[in-house]
């Protein structure tokens, strides 16, 4: 971010949000729309297509103005949208229910491991590169690479989902957005994510801008926690549980992270936080697969609206946030307040949500 601010000379947080928010703002009208599109063109070509917008990463290093800069990573992060979008549906494609947990998880922990490259090897990369102009021209190259593997892979989509009832229903097949809309549970799960999702976005935008720099254990330790919530979610049905426990962890150590000064504590916040952030991630992503009569269809514009809702609102905070930093001259409390405040939506989230585990009933010899 402080390249990029340096090179566009952009000295105000408020506009430098906006570079982060340019993303943010395309993954919710990305994923507003990302139903449409696998419904026209089909889940597969949808995510190739998905995977091409990534790759317009590629102009990011070429903006000559703040405007195109702007415009570059609307794009990608447009792609970024469908794609993570389309992952449910494709997990749904190809794996059971009982092997779905594992599988979200998976992805989960894929998008720490590449975070966690740049964050812990992006100065190395940059100096083997040359340039942060020349590191994101690779990544560019390389997506391109694996959206063209994409078109190799064999996908037959399914014309009914494993869930639906054994009569052959499929009530749920087509579910518009204005029935989507209508749908408490979609409103109080985008609610849910909402406020940890400004603060991840906050913590790699303005934390190290504020001077702490432990934003790469985050990752680091949310690996190592995604990891331990494949595992327990495997073993543990029940969702919501571990929702509640973890939201309290989460709003806890934001708080050390924020506000404690001194360094070790600062990064004891900072482990503990990234791996609760990331622990209960395969129980929330678990619960839309695990409700009655889901199928592909349904459960795409499910997240569709996940993301669209949680990302406005994390749009918006993003520029209070550096408005605030703004208007205080650089101090930095009001905002980490208002962001200690907001991650509370993830452990409210876990009494509002439905619990859609099923504890396995003994046998009277194993009771």
């Amino acid at each position: 971010m402080s390249q990029i601010m340096a090179s566009m000379q952009i000295d105000s947080l408020a506009s430098a949000s906006f570079i982060s928010g340019a993303v943010t703002l395309a993954k919710i009208v990305g994923t507003f729309g990302a139903a449409w599109i696998s419904i026209k063109y089909g889940v597969k070509y949808a995510f190739f297509i998905a995977s091409l917008l990534i790759v317009m990463g590629l102009l990011t290093p070429y903006a000559p103005n703040y405007e195109l800069l702007l415009l570059s990573r609307f794009l990608m992060g447009l792609g970024g949208a469908f794609m993570i979008v389309y992952f449910n549906p494709i997990v749904m494609q190809f794996f059971s229910l009982e092997e779905r947990p594992v599988i979200n998880g998976i992805n989960a922990v894929a998008f720490n491991v590449g975070t966690a490259i740049v964050l812990w090897m992006m100065a190395d990369i940059n100096q083997l590169t040359g340039s942060w102009q020349t590191t994101l021209i690779g990544f560019s190259l390389a997506s391109l690479v694996l959206a063209l593997l994409w078109l190799t892979v064999q996908f037959q989509p399914q014309t009914q989902s494993a869930n639906n009832s054994a009569d052959g229903q499929n009530s749920a097949s087509s579910q518009p957005y204005w029935q989507g809309l209508k749908d408490r549970f979609n409103w109080v799960y985008g609610f849910t994510y909402s406020g940890l999702l400004t603060f991840y976005i906050c913590l790699f935008t303005f934390y190290p801008e504020a001077g702490i720099s432990q934003s790469k254990w985050v990752i680091g330790f949310g690996i190592i926690g995604t990891i331990a919530g494949i595992i327990y979610s495997k073993r543990q049905p029940l969702r919501l549980p571990v929702i509640r426990f973890s939201g309290v962890m989460i709003t806890l150590n934001i708080i050390g992270l924020s506000f404690i000064e001194l360094p070790w504590l600062q990064t004891l916040s900072a482990i503990v936080l990234g791996f609760f952030i990331f622990f209960p991630v395969t129980a929330l992503v678990s619960i839309p697969h695990e409700l009655p009569n889901m199928t592909g269809e349904r459960i795409t514009v499910t997240f569709s609206l996940f993301y669209s809702i949680s990302y406005l609102f994390s749009t918006i905070i993003l520029w209070v946030f550096g408005k605030l930093v703004d208007i205080n001259q650089g101090d930095y409390r009001l905002s980490f307040m208002m962001i200690a405040l907001l991650s509370c939506t993830f452990f409210i989230g876990g009494y509002l949500l439905p619990e859609t585990g099923k504890t396995k009933e003994l046998s009277p010899c194993e009771a």
